[in-house]
């Protein structure tokens, strides 16, 4: 193959790479937009409300005890709820991390998020035999987990998978 058909062919697959991942794979909740809301039940069994929340900021994370990249994630989380969750914050009430697992059985995730250290209260399990498309994985349109979305007091999207460093940069800004 000569240069100039090389060339062309990076150029076509870094084309085709470049749409699957506007298209395909991005959230379709994206920096700006409203969260969307939803309601569901949390591992307790009480009713939540995303909406519930307004007047704090969210870390909405989607993830499976599966998913190997979610696991090694999992203690940035952690330290984001003990770093964050009992602080104030000059425009926010609290920050609260809500975490969807998104699961084929009922059997693992609660092992995973004991063992990796969730404390939270908003925890939710969707199960689906397609983990990527439970109900609230459409609604926020997951391709691919892990997925966070950080929701500012007035329930408008402020960052997509962002970096537990991103994050915490962010809500610094923000403490009292």
């Amino acid at each position: 193959m000569n240069y100039s058909k090389l060339k062309y062919l990076i150029i076509a697959v870094a084309l085709t790479a470049g749409i699957y991942m506007v298209f395909f794979r991005s959230p379709h909740s994206k920096k700006g937009n409203m969260a969307p809301d939803f309601e569901t039940t949390l591992i307790d069994g009480s009713t939540f409300k995303l909406s519930d929340l307004r007047g704090e900021y969210v870390l909405l994370d989607f993830w499976g005890s599966w998913c190997p990249p979610c696991r090694r994630d999992n203690p940035n989380l952690v330290r984001l709820h003990k770093q964050f969750g009992d602080k104030q914050f000059k425009d926010a009430q609290g920050f609260n991390i809500v975490t969807i697992a998104l699961e084929k059985n009922d059997r693992n995730w609660k092992r995973a998020s004991e063992k990796d250290g969730f404390t939270w209260k908003h925890q939710i399990v969707q199960q689906s035999k397609l983990v990527l498309s439970a109900p609230l994985a459409l609604k926020y349109n997951v391709k691919d987990v892990p997925s966070k979305f950080l929701i500012n007091p007035e329930g408008e999207v402020i960052g997509v998978n962002q970096s537990a460093e991103e994050i915490a940069q962010y809500l610094s800004k923000s403490v009292k």
